[in-house]
């Protein structure tokens, strides 16, 4: 997985408001347990979804990026944040609810580190916990790879980024940011991001034991299947 070395600063600029996602998780705690008290993000980034759950949740955050913590740090000061990889992490607390949003979950480039990643999440949740995540779907990751590069331009920056298939079902997003130095003069920061897309049945294969499935649902609200774009997911935590 990558550190977003070069990218964590402009991350919150190119991704924009982040306000649907954290409306979406706030009616799925809310339906499936609102008396949720605590809450863990797992490759939280810039916090900036747990600045939006911070004030009805104590709240976590882990990532493997310093740099994306540094950021969290000040844009959540109230929340507990660690360096850890999200596949093997080890806390000494248990969770009402654990997110993974934005794709993160595809930045894993092996499904066995999917499945040690799900064996974590159950280990930190509280019974009946909540375990809620999306990913972009294999059908969409083949999409995007014929798809025109994405282009942007802020704050006299601009972002260049494209999407190709790699082997062993992985997608490599290549992003490029420009960023203004003086007059003509740009510093390039170049990221390579490998998601890997994995078919919808083994994803509820792989937790089916040990947890209960309560919802799915493709972002635009079309039937749920590999070929949407991206699909979340709300478990529920059940007893070893």
């Amino acid at each position: 997985m990558t550190d977003y070395t070069g990218f964590a600063q402009f991350y919150d600029r190119i991704m924009g408001d982040r306000s649907e996602e954290i409306d979406r998780l706030q009616a799925y705690i809310s339906r499936h347990l609102p008396g949720a008290r605590s809450l863990l993000e797992l490759g939280c980034g810039t916090g900036a979804l747990l600045a939006g759950l911070a004030p009805g949740l104590s709240v976590t955050g882990v990532d493997r990026s310093a740099d994306m913590l540094a950021i969290a740090a000040e844009t959540v000061p109230a929340a507990r944040l660690v360096q850890a990889d999200m596949t093997a992490f080890s806390l000494p607390d248990r969770f009402d609810v654990i997110i993974c949003m934005f794709d993160t979950l595809n930045h894993v480039q092996s499904f066995a580190g999917w499945l040690t990643l799900f064996s974590c999440v159950h280990e930190h949740l509280a019974d009946g916990g909540l375990f809620i995540f999306d990913v972009n779907t294999a059908g969409r990751l083949l999409r995007l790879d014929s798809a025109p590069p994405y282009l942007d331009e802020f704050d006299g920056n601009v972002v260049v980024m494209t999407v190709r298939s790699a082997a062993d079902s992985l997608s490599l997003w290549q992003t490029r940011i420009f960023e203004r130095q003086h007059g003509d003069f740009y510093r390039l920061h170049d990221e390579r991001i490998y998601e890997l897309g994995v078919p919808l049945g083994h994803i509820r294969s792989a937790l089916a034991g040990r947890f209960e499935l309560l919802e799915e649902a493709s972002l635009d609200g079309s039937p749920v299947s590999d070929e949407s774009d991206r699909i979340f997911f709300v478990y529920r935590h059940r007893p070893a």
